[in-house]
């Protein structure tokens, strides 16, 4: 399955856990000419002088932050701009969510963010290689999300949702009936 029209970036946020990665890769292999760009490959880039986002953030890290999502957000226009479809993946939360979108102005964005359930994120922490909660625990992270963050696009409970059910009525919603933004 591919789509013809210009090429547009398509913001998949949510929480860790919520499965971000997985749908963000299934979106991007729809298309002909697609990029699966993840956000947190511009934190792994600091090698010396990385501060972690924490619920208790440095100033110096909340700097960081803002560098990551503009770097992600120049990136991808840069790749829409050459005739990609992209798909950016991040965590990305409270009024940033806004401010990236506004970043990329130019190619058509759209936004997506997956909400499933507390206990759906425990499941999939428990079941994933990776860990991301410690310090941050899920009920804090997902109050950030649910109480913080502008209703921009789709916001999508996919609790009982596998990540191929999550990418079809994600694409469905935006080229059939190209109804999220």
């Amino acid at each position: 399955m591919s789509h013809t029209s210009e090429p547009a970036v398509i913001i998949v946020t949510g929480v860790m856990a919520s499965g971000k990665s997985t749908v963000a890769q299934l979106l991007a292999e729809k298309f002909e000419r697609g990029v699966h760009l993840r956000g947190d490959a511009f934190r792994r880039m600091i090698i010396k002088g990385r501060e972690e986002m924490l619920p208790d953030a440095s100033d110096e890290a909340k700097r960081q932050l803002a560098l990551r999502y503009r770097l992600s957000a120049s990136t991808a226009r840069t790749y829409a701009e050459a005739g990609f479809h992209v798909v950016l993946q991040d965590v990305i939360l409270g009024p940033a969510l806004l401010q990236i979108t506004e970043m990329l102005n130019g190619p058509p964005v759209y936004v997506v963010v997956l909400n499933p359930s507390e206990n759906a994120i425990s499941a999939r922490e428990q079941i994933r290689n990776k860990k991301g909660y410690g310090v941050w625990t899920i009920h804090e992270l997902n109050r950030r999300l649910n109480d913080e963050t502008p209703r921009i696009g789709m916001w999508l409970d996919t609790s009982d949702l596998s990540p191929e059910e999550t990418a079809q009525e994600i694409w469905k919603r935006i080229w059939n009936e190209g109804q999220i933004r």
